[in-house]
């Protein structure tokens, strides 16, 4: 299994101390990478340290990168830890503001395209320099069906993940003749804490079921393998997609 063999790759998880973020991580380390999670929630530690407890090697900062000079500083810290600059860059943090559209605040505006969307522009932009002079690279950005699709009450998040997909592309189109691969997974409806509240929604959730022909939710192992795939040799001509992980709801 070469295609999908990681080991001597560093990894730069930002986001790594969430569902999805954590499960991405955990599959690379699997694969043999070495691994370092940002993420702002100190919990992060505790889930890097069941890895290590594994046998994997894998560290953690804690970062508010809605501040971009934490993110330039975070992006030094982890090319410290990993010994060399970073090889993969999985830019997976997120949060979720709800309201309508009407009623939208401006402050909830700014704090979902700060971390969804500016942060992934700041964190490529950084680690894409070090990929270029090495001439390799993978970067993968978590992009969601609501990349495709409006949704509800979520304006923020919706310009936000469109235009994660977007700068996918826009980055690939600057970067893969220089050897980087960038692509984006999107998520459909996974039982996340970002979706605590729409799974609690009877309505809703029902909904959802109804559209996805798996009738489930997805589950963050779910996310794991694309990742792999992703980050590994197995994809060394695929850039510039974004590949639904929806159980089929973005083909009905």
């Amino acid at each position: 299994m070469e295609l999908f063999n990681l080991e001597g790759k560093r990894a730069l998880v930002v986001g790594g101390g969430g569902d999805l973020g954590f499960a991405l991580m955990e599959g690379l380390v699997e694969a043999g990478a070495t691994a370092v999670a940002v993420d702002i929630n100190p919990n992060v530690e505790r889930l890097v340290d069941s890895l290590v407890k594994r046998g994997f090697t894998a560290s953690h900062l804690v970062v508010d990168i809605s501040n971009r000079e934490a993110i330039r500083k975070s992006v030094a810290d982890a090319e410290a830890l990993l010994g060399d600059s970073v090889d993969i860059l999985v830019n997976s943090a997120g949060i979720q503001r709800r309201m309508p559209s009407e009623d939208f605040p401006e402050q909830d505006w700014d704090d979902v395209i700060a971390i969804n969307l500016t942060a992934t522009f700041v964190y490529s932009q950084l680690v894409a320099r070090g990929m270029i002079a090495k001439g390799r690279g993978k970067i993968i950005n978590i992009a969601s069906i609501m990349s495709f699709f409006g949704g509800v009450t979520i304006p923020a998040y919706a310009a936000s993940k469109g235009g994660v997909a977007q700068l996918t592309k826009a980055f690939s189109n600057d970067w893969a003749g220089k050897g980087i691969c960038v692509n984006a997974i999107a998520p459909g409806y996974f039982d996340t804490r970002l979706n605590t509240g729409l799974i609690s929604d009877e309505r809703r959730s029902a909904e959802v079921l109804l559209r996805t022909p798996m009738k489930r939710w997805g589950v963050p192992a779910d996310i794991k393998g694309v990742g792999v795939f992703l980050a590994s040799p197995a994809s060394d001509f695929v850039s510039g997609a974004v590949i639904p992980v929806d159980g089929g709801y973005t083909a009905r």
